[in-house]
């Protein structure tokens, strides 16, 4: 990405949001489920949106006071969460919880965006990072989820089979 931020990145933070309750779980499913989290078109639209207002501060060219409340990531702005949270709720609370998480503890690329390790003016992006990070991370969730009902009525079903066999 243009901005410093690449798919590696993000499924590195769903793999560590996601390891310990999939054994399974490997870095191709995360790729994976940030790609497929990245075709939404709210992803996108919250991605042109923030990444256009971090560049129009980086460049000096917001209205005050906004320019000095976005280039200094103002903790009390809250917008850039609110664009970040508004695209978070297409994978269930599991995803709500964990944006509110990554929000919080600032986990791999999202805290080099966040810290200001990255150059330029980052307010928006690292919470839209996170927001696609919780949707990867709550697609894997549901997925799994799904899988372990289905092996379960598997399971069930090959127990009626045994039962009326015998």
């Amino acid at each position: 990405m243009e901005r410093g931020v690449t798919v590696e990145d993000i499924a590195r933070v769903v793999y560590d949001m996601q390891a310990e309750y999939n054994d399974t779980l490997s870095m191709d499913d995360c790729y994976e489920s940030v790609d497929r989290v990245l075709e939404k078109r709210e992803i996108q639209h919250a991605i042109l949106v923030g990444v256009e207002l971090d560049k129009l501060a980086e460049n000096n060219q917001l209205s005050q006071p906004l320019q000095q409340i976005v280039e200094s990531d103002e903790g009390l702005f809250g917008i850039d969460e609110t664009i970040g949270l508004g695209a978070v709720f297409g994978y269930g609370s599991i995803a709500v919880t964990t944006y509110g998480h990554l929000d919080k503890q600032k986990i791999g690329i999202i805290k080099r965006l966040d810290t200001k390790v990255v150059d330029g003016v980052h307010t928006f992006l690292d919470d839209i990072v996170a927001s696609i990070a919780a949707n990867a991370s709550g697609r894997i969730a549901h997925r799994q989820r799904d899988h372990d009902e289905h092996l379960e009525d598997e399971k069930r079903k090959r127990r009626d089979e045994e039962d009326l066999l015998s």
